[in-house]
């Protein structure tokens, strides 16, 4: 581990340790020489995103500094955060920076919390929402397999302290698999949730390419089915991202699976490949072909299908009532 002005600096793919103590993975993969060989094709000019800017982006970010509030969208370097900021929305990461899984895509830290958890977190997310003055916050988390309930009541008193301070405030979240679970998954339907979201990540022949081996097309949908099941009330929603090497009709097959599963709302974005220990981009899609997709979305009859080059899970996830690829 190299120093920079005396600040531990770890390299992507190495191990460290956390300060709570537990071995983790730096940007969740481990290196791998075989993928940083690979051809990395210049971007085109429809990924580039304006420099964030806004009256309540200012304000926003002048709340974050001074409370020293934690952000999805600052964490992740998120191209989307003067957009998403400037319309009242915010992504808040739950129960820590290390997952337990290692996703071949993600760029989070990944190892074994060993049941680690901040006591502080439940009032300090309600408190952040508030001093943002969010219309509409998403919970996001790692994967938390080392908890018994992989996190679900955690979940569930984040959002009831959230609702409490902030009745108005829409509350969506986008949650672990909770590894099939489906008593945890009620614990966070039930919480008086907006939206449940889980996102499928890509096409069923290349789940087990992309995604960690505990999680799975299959048991992914069954989790978005049973939530919409179990409380009809509560918006149901998933993701894929494209360019992994998916072919027209897998990503047709799992539109048709996803409306098989109830589910309401569906956002196709350009996967992005973090570091060169990642899955390579296999090639960039099209604006054109992502307004192909959304119509084959909307065809199907789900309530709004959200696709572009740069959006994410939570993009303009205040704006899907719209129902106009939310300003796109």
């Amino acid at each position: 581990m190299s120093e920079f002005r005396g600040i531990p600096v770890v390299t992507t793919g190495a191990k460290y340790q956390t300060e709570q103590g537990f071995a983790a993975i730096k940007n969740g993969v481990k290196a791998r020489p075989d993928r940083q060989t690979a051809r990395r094709e210049p971007k085109p000019p429809w990924l580039k995103a304006r420099v964030p800017a806004g009256e309540r982006f200012e304000r926003l970010r002048a709340t974050v500094r001074e409370h020293r509030l934690a952000t999805v969208c600052e964490e992740s370097i998120c191209p989307n955060i003067g957009e998403c900021w400037n319309h009242g929305t915010a992504t808040i990461m739950l129960m820590g920076k290390v997952c337990t899984r290692a996703c071949q895509f993600c760029a989070v830290d990944t190892g074994n919390p060993r049941g680690w958890l901040d006591p502080d977190e439940v009032e300090n997310s309600a408190r952040t929402v508030e001093l943002m003055g969010l219309d509409y916050v998403v919970l996001t988390s790692v994967d938390r397999d080392d908890l018994p309930d992989g996190g679900a009541r955690h979940y569930a008193d984040c959002i009831r302290a959230i609702k409490a301070r902030c009745p108005d405030t829409a509350v969506e979240a986008l949650t672990p698999d909770f590894a099939g679970n489906l008593a945890d998954v009620a614990t966070v339907v039930d919480s008086g949730l907006d939206v449940f979201a889980q996102n499928l990540e890509t096409v069923e022949r290349l789940t087990s390419k992309v995604r960690d081996a505990r999680a799975g097309y299959a048991q992914t949908l069954s989790v978005l089915e049973f939530a919409k099941r179990h409380r009809p009330s509560v918006l149901t929603k998933s993701s894929l991202m494209l360019g992994l090497g998916e072919t027209d009709g897998e990503i047709e097959a799992a539109l048709d699976d996803l409306k098989a599963a109830g589910v309401d709302i569906v956002t196709f974005g350009q996967y992005l490949r973090p570091t060169p220990n990642h899955l390579p981009v296999e090639r960039y899609v099209t604006p054109h072909e992502f307004a192909l997709h959304r119509a084959a979305g909307l065809q199907r009859g789900f309530l709004e299908v959200v696709a572009g080059p740069l959006v994410r899970s939570s993009y303009r996830a205040d704006r899907v009532f719209e129902k106009n690829n939310v300003g796109l």
